[in-house]
């Protein structure tokens, strides 16, 4: 119409979008090097870090592992996020972008393998446990894991208390020297409430028994099939803490592509403009 004049908006990168992907992933940045740290520490008070090959000799699980892993991947997921976000670099947003969407796909990927492949889950898990029975006093981290999982789920060994067996310290052949023969830890033993102190000894002999006695003094179901039984009964929290990492993810993956975006639109408006005022010339 005339005596009117259209004003087109110019492209422009989200200032709410950008800094909230920032702040978002500087909190996971911190979280994750302090993680990493701890994992550090710990190796380095173990003396892993001046004898590597230590890393290899444990039978069983090091539970600083985990600390590394994860610490390692948030910290390298919140230096990309962070500062691609706040220095508008798409390389870095896609590496952000591409990094959480695998995760995301190993983690859709485990649990629909783990609902297919449920026996053998189970089989990989009791295996998995008994290792690290083998292993109970190698390290002490892993005995402190093994000890917490047995309390918190009430159970003893994979299967039950005779797979302590497999431990060189609590087997029960005549040629095994240690006091903690035909025992078991005291994690497993069913804990008197009027007891004010810990009795770390209340497991030893406790499999020379018939097991109708063992009842009494010990937990004799396993950790597989309790942890099973947990999951069961925890089902709605499980899921819903699973749904709600999967949706922040996704969140911080469309977020990050929605700036990439931003950015390359800036970018070609630019480019655009250039073009003009050259041809002015």
């Amino acid at each position: 119409m005339p005596g009117k004049h259209q004003h087109f908006q110019e492209p422009e990168v989200g200032c709410c979008g950008k800094y909230f992907l920032f702040s978002f992933n500087i909190v996971f940045w911190v979280l994750g090097a302090l993680f990493l740290a701890i994992g550090l520490w710990a190796w380095g008070e173990k003396g892993v870090l001046s004898n590597i090959s230590a890393l290899t000799d444990l039978g069983g699980l090091d539970p600083v592992w985990l600390f590394v892993v994860v610490g390692g991947v948030m910290s390298v997921l919140g230096f990309a996020g962070c500062i691609g976000a706040l220095r508008e670099n798409t390389f870095l947003l896609k590496f952000f972008s591409v990094f959480l969407g695998l995760i995301f796909f190993l983690e859709l990927t485990t649990g629909i393998l783990a609902f297919v492949f449920k026996d053998w889950i189970r089989d990989q898990l009791n295996l998995f446990i008994n290792n690290n029975v083998k292993a109970y006093r190698d390290d002490i981290d892993l005995q402190n894991l093994i000890d917490f999982a047995q309390e918190y789920w009430s159970c003893c060994g994979a299967r039950g208390p005779n797979d302590w067996n497999l431990n060189i310290y609590f087997n029960c052949t005549d040629l095994n020297p240690s006091r903690e023969r035909c025992g078991v830890p005291f994690s497993c033993c069913v804990r008197d409430p009027a007891e004010d102190v810990l009795n770390t000894q209340c497991g030893y002999d406790i499999r020379l028994k018939l097991e109708l006695e063992q009842q009494g003094s010990i937990h004799t179901k396993g950790c597989v099939g309790q942890f099973e039984k947990w999951l069961q009964d925890n089902l709605i929290i499980v899921a819903g803490v699973f749904v709600g990492i999967a949706l922040l993810q996704i969140f911080g993956i469309c977020l990050a592509q929605n700036l990439v975006s931003d950015i390359k639109a800036v970018k070609a408006n630019w480019i655009k403009h250039d073009d003009g005022y050259k041809l002015l010339k």
